[in-house]
């Protein structure tokens, strides 16, 4: 019997993944049955094995390895962990010719978060795209199977073949992800030191997450502790002291690149008036640059970074359309749109004015403004930000001081995230077991009322009530304090799932956990 329970519900679960529009695979039937209970005949993982091996031998031929893995799921996806995975690339791994086709403007973040909840074993998700990085997070049921799935979506949205992903990308689970994201958002993983920029990306990612589906408890709460551990290492450290942006470390190498004898006199075009434009203004100021051109869709950005100038520095508008006519006029071009498309081709810069020592591009966007090809033009000299990195290797040894300063409050964080993530494991476990005790009180009060309730007044009736919960209460204690795993007792992790693994055995609670995760992804597909 109970062999035949468990070929029931692997095979009712198996349709739900296939046909969740289905009217034959509505959940309902799953509601309330009581898969796997233990009996005298033998233990309940060879009930298990007996019923995978029956499910394989009837429907190997028919059914895909995914819905294999499915109906043969119970141990993996109740007793394993769901994991946290970071999948990414970013300056230290790959070239920015990769990073500019996986690159998702902010406001397609929704989207990709919900296309990648969509995949199998995919639970929860966020994205990160930045100038120098492209990180996908995600709670995953299988951590090989969800790596193979978001490398596969990364591939299919970028054109990229999978090969070169697996080559230049890198793969972190759990506590390393943890400590990454906290890295990140306090600037230590940045190509400058403490910059201030990333803690507002990671701060964005929250903001338009909220409301997503998709974007979880989990995930989210991930994102949030990052934004804490990133203001606290500014604030509490000397991270941030004398720290410079991508911005400034443009305008350095700019200054770098330029001959001395040209750098007072440069004819400076700004394209772009955004946030890394702004700053690049304030920077090019702040070197003694008293004369700009800057090209934008509207002036209005352009007027207000002018306001906030000091007096002496003259900021020219010009609209989109004179582009091209303004850069001839330059000698020194900085580049910082969200132009998902190149601005300057080969064909543009080759038709513009030659320039003494040759037109200077610096090039901060990602996808880049420029286009690769202008750099063969022997006037045109031309740098992204992958090249910044010259700017930052004279300040290593000082880099590092700063680093450990900050790491203390990294780790300090993450262990906070960590008990907080190991307390939300036992979370469905607690919430089957008190269902079961209340439905089963609730039938023995009904039945009891049904025989004995004649003429009983509601006060009795109450105190009925009243007495039962008190006794499934009392019994209940025990049980929940064994599976308290906050930080505020010596119990370890792995003694608490022991403790949860065994009530979700002597209760037959591992189906309807399964369960619950499979509607889920129905749900969400």
């Amino acid at each position: 019997m109970a062999v035949s329970n468990v070929s029931f519900v692997s095979s009712k679960l198996e349709t739900l993944l296939s046909n969740p529009n289905d009217p034959s695979s509505s959940p309902s039937p799953l509601i309330g049955t009581r898969a796997l209970p233990m009996n005298n005949n033998g233990s309940r993982r060879g009930l298990i094995q007996r019923a995978r091996c029956e499910i394989s031998s009837s429907k190997a031929a028919s059914i895909s390895a995914l819905e294999q893995l499915k109906t043969s799921a119970i141990d993996r996806y109740t007793k394993e962990r769901s994991s946290i995975v970071v999948i990414g690339l970013n300056i230290h791994t790959a070239p920015v010719e990769m990073r500019e086709k996986l690159a998702i403007p902010e406001a397609d973040w929704p989207r990709a978060i919900t296309e990648l909840c969509a995949l199998n074993h995919i639970e929860e998700a966020a994205v990160l795209s930045t100038c120098n990085r492209m990180e996908i997070y995600v709670l995953a049921l299988s951590q090989h199977r969800g790596v193979k799935e978001v490398t596969e979506w990364m591939s299919k949205t970028s054109g990229i073949p999978v090969s070169d992903l697996c080559h230049h990308r890198f793969v972190m689970y759990d506590k390393d992800v943890t400590q990454h994201l906290f890295q990140v958002s306090a600037g230590l993983d940045s190509l400058v030191l403490g910059e201030g920029q990333i803690l507002a990306q990671v701060k964005q990612v929250v903001s338009l997450g909220q409301g997503v589906n998709g974007f979880g408890r989990h995930i989210s709460g991930l994102f949030k502790k990052a934004i804490t551990a990133g203001k606290r290492a500014r604030t509490e450290t000397n991270i941030a002291a004398g720290a410079v942006s991508v911005s400034s470390a443009a305008v350095e190498l700019a200054l770098m690149k330029l001959p001395k004898h040209a750098s007072s006199s440069a004819r400076v075009l700004v394209v772009g008036a955004g946030k890394m434009g702004k700053l690049v203004i304030k920077h090019l100021v702040a070197k003694g640059c008293t004369k700009m051109v800057v090209v934008n869709r509207s002036e209005e950005k352009v007027e207000a970074i002018r306001q906030e100038m000091p007096p002496g520095v003259e900021i020219v508008y010009k609209p989109f359309d004179e582009l091209l006519a303004c850069a001839g006029e330059a000698d020194v071009v900085f580049t910082s749109t969200a132009s998902e498309s190149p601005l300057f081709l080969k064909e543009h810069v080759e038709s513009l004015p030659t320039v003494a020592d040759g037109r200077l591009f610096v090039d901060i966007s990602v996808p880049r403004n420029v286009g690769s090809c202008v750099a063969e033009l022997d006037g045109a000299r031309v740098y992204n930000v992958d090249d910044l990195k010259e700017v930052v290797a004279a300040n290593k040894e000082d880099r590092a001081k700063k680093a450990m300063e900050a790491q203390s409050i990294i780790t300090e964080e993450s262990q906070q995230f960590e008990a907080w993530r190991d307390s939300l494991e036992t979370v469905p476990t607690i919430k089957k077991l008190r269902e079961y005790c209340e439905r089963t009180r609730a039938g023995l009060v009904e039945r009891f009322m049904s025989k004995h309730g004649d003429g009983m007044d509601k006060k009795t009736r109450k105190a009925v009530e009243d007495l039962t919960r008190s006794v499934v209460n009392k019994l209940l204690h025990g049980p929940m304090q064994h599976l308290r795993c906050d930080g505020t007792d010596s119990r370890t992790l792995k003694e608490t799932l022991e403790n949860m693994q065994a009530l979700n055995r002597m209760y037959g609670l591992d189906a309807e956990l399964l369960e619950d995760k499979i509607r889920a992804k129905v749900e969400q597909k």
